[in-house]
């Protein structure tokens, strides 16, 4: 399946997505990785065009700036990205726990690793609306908790596909 197809699946369609389940893992990391190479660039163009500044530009570390020179691009580039993969995987396994409990609630059959990996393609809408507000300049306070009602929300039409748990039957003699 096509990258594509799997990114406009994940924004229209719960059914696929709950599917999606059964996606090789090498292919839900392919498409994670997506998404960290995405934010990790918005994030790098705003470094460089002075939108943000470099941890709160403590004194020594613009001088320090000053001594790498050059350096300093591929580093900042290099420390977006792991930050940008630790941040993403980090939440898909959240979201992932979170779903579990939707599973549980909803008495849905499915383990935690099928969860993170319909937690993983559903995070096509959540990082694009938290990319959204970064460039906007709302208040990072508000980009979590919008971000992560909206990841919620799928997880749930999804979780509504995933199979049901078996009636348990009782002996009565």
């Amino acid at each position: 399946m096509k990258n594509q197809q799997l990114f406009l699946a994940s924004i229209y369609e719960p059914k696929k997505l709950a599917a999606f389940r059964l996606l090789p893992i090498g292919k839900v990391f392919q498409y994670v990785f997506l998404f960290v190479l995405l934010s990790t660039a918005v994030s790098f163009i705003r470094f460089l065009t002075g939108d943000i500044e470099l941890f709160g530009a403590s004194d020594e570390l613009i001088e320090y700036a000053k001594t790498v020179g050059g350096l300093l691009y591929p580093m900042a580039f290099v420390l977006q990205l792991v930050i940008s993969t630790f941040y993403l995987f980090i939440r898909v396994s959240f979201f992932g726990l979170i779903g579990l409990g939707l599973l549980f609630l909803l008495r849905r059959r499915g383990e935690y690793r099928h969860m993170w990996r319909t937690s993983a393609i559903s995070i096509t809408v959540p990082i694009l609306v938290s990319i959204l507000l970064d460039v906007t300049a709302v208040p990072t306070r508000f980009n979590f908790p919008v971000t992560g009602v909206i990841h919620t929300l799928y997880l749930t039409m999804a979780a509504k596909y995933y199979p049901k748990k078996p009636k348990v039957q009782t002996n009565q003699s």
